[in-house]
């Protein structure tokens, strides 16, 4: 009876450190199962998390390209008002135009005033080279704007309110063969005064420079639109 007996304990002994066995290789099944997914999830969490500083990154770059890029759009545009505007000296391929009165002597019984530059005279040149084309125009270092005037005052010529003897010099900036032309055109403005004898000087130039307006603007009636 003892072989036996020891032959059962031996028989249970196996088998409870197989049941071991078995239990600690079930848990480190169960455990490798439950630490795949875990580093799984980890590494993608981390990868999602390096992903979203690489777009924020990014955001920010195209939001400080927009940004320049916006505030140069705008810098040109308030460049081109203040060129429209006349505020700003200007530079550029051109024509200069130097008008005087004409040393002709009166004949008897004709009119004095024949023979003298007037006010509408040197509007009929400024309105000839606006046509052609002409960016910016100044007549004696007067810039001219959308309220200069030019006007006759006694014997002299005032433009923005500033009194200018002959001769008149006109520059004005654009394509100087155009606007040349624009005055040589066969019974134009420039073959009228030269009929009575002024004295009319055209010369194209690679490089006009025209300077800024000096005076002051002053609306006392007129107020920006608001809301379009």
């Amino acid at each position: 009876m003892a072989p036996i007996r020891q032959g059962q304990v031996s028989i249970a002994l196996v088998c409870v450190v197989l049941g071991f066995m078995l239990a600690v290789q079930f848990r480190t099944t169960q455990d490798i199962r439950a630490t795949v997914p875990f580093l799984r999830v980890e590494d993608l969490s981390q990868r999602l998390s390096q992903t979203e500083k690489e777009r924020d990154a990014l955001l920010n770059e195209v939001s400080e390209m927009r940004k320049a890029s916006g505030d140069a759009a705008s810098s040109q545009g308030s460049q081109l008002v203040k060129m429209g505007a006349g505020v700003i000296s200007l530079q550029g391929p051109g024509i200069v135009v130097v008008i005087d009165d004409s040393k002709r002597p009166t004949k008897l019984g004709e009119n004095p005033n024949l023979y003298l530059i007037h006010d509408d005279d040197i509007l009929k040149v400024i309105n000839e080279l606006w046509a052609a084309g002409a960016e910016a125009i100044s007549i004696n270092e007067q810039r001219l704007i959308a309220s200069s005037e030019i006007r006759c005052a006694g014997p002299t010529l005032s433009v923005n309110n500033t009194r200018y003897s002959p001769p008149y010099e006109i520059r004005a900036i654009g394509e100087p063969p155009t606007l040349e032309n624009s005055l040589r055109m066969r019974g134009g403005v420039l073959e009228a005064l030269q009929f009575w004898g002024i004295q009319v000087a055209v010369k194209k130039q690679e490089m006009v420079k025209i300077p800024a307006y000096k005076g002051t603007f002053r609306f006392e009636y007129a107020k920006p639109v608001t809301g379009g």
